[in-house]
């Protein structure tokens, strides 16, 4: 076994080589991985002797699991009606330029950030609404966007990153 596998090993072990429990395995595949590769995958299916085809199913049935490479931090921007109209449009402009992301292109070339635009994040009381990781940041404007990812890449800089 190669040092690629061994997280996977680790969390097949933790949840007892149970194929009943693919979505919280591939959760923290996702998690180790920050995606779901397909060599990964394919050791999944055979270890839990369930067929890669499944395991392929299951991945890509659900919007929370990728199977591209994401970056160390994840920003969603909601697009959804009330944020649409509170000017999203901006903000998601905003996160572009200031990564220097180019037509298409999600993931910066360093890994650092991804970039998601969303359909809804449950928040419209907030809008427009991003979410940096897990925090979620309401009433957001081009500049505080900006403001934002200066602040993580200026902590990523602090850490050595």
């Amino acid at each position: 076994m190669t040092d690629r596998f061994k997280p996977a090993v680790q969390i097949l072990t933790d949840y007892g080589y149970d194929s009943a429990k693919l979505i919280p395995i591939l959760q923290k595949i996702q998690d180790a991985y920050h995606y779901l590769p397909e060599d990964v995958m394919r050791f999944l299916a055979n270890e839990l002797k369930i067929s890669p085809a499944k395991v392929f199913g299951v991945a890509t049935f659900f919007a929370h699991f990728s199977t591209t490479p994401k970056g160390k931090h994840i920003i969603k921007v909601c697009n959804g009606t009330a944020c649409h109209v509170k000017g999203s449009a901006s903000i998601i402009q905003a996160v572009k330029d200031k990564l220097k992301l180019k037509e298409g292109q999600e993931t910066t070339e360093d890994m650092m950030f991804t970039l998601e635009c969303v359909s809804c994040l449950g928040a419209c009381g907030l809008a427009p609404v991003m979410v940096i990781d897990d925090t979620v940041h309401g009433q957001m404007t081009a500049q505080t966007a900006a403001a934002l990812l200066d602040e993580v890449i200026k902590a990523e800089a602090a850490h050595g990153n």
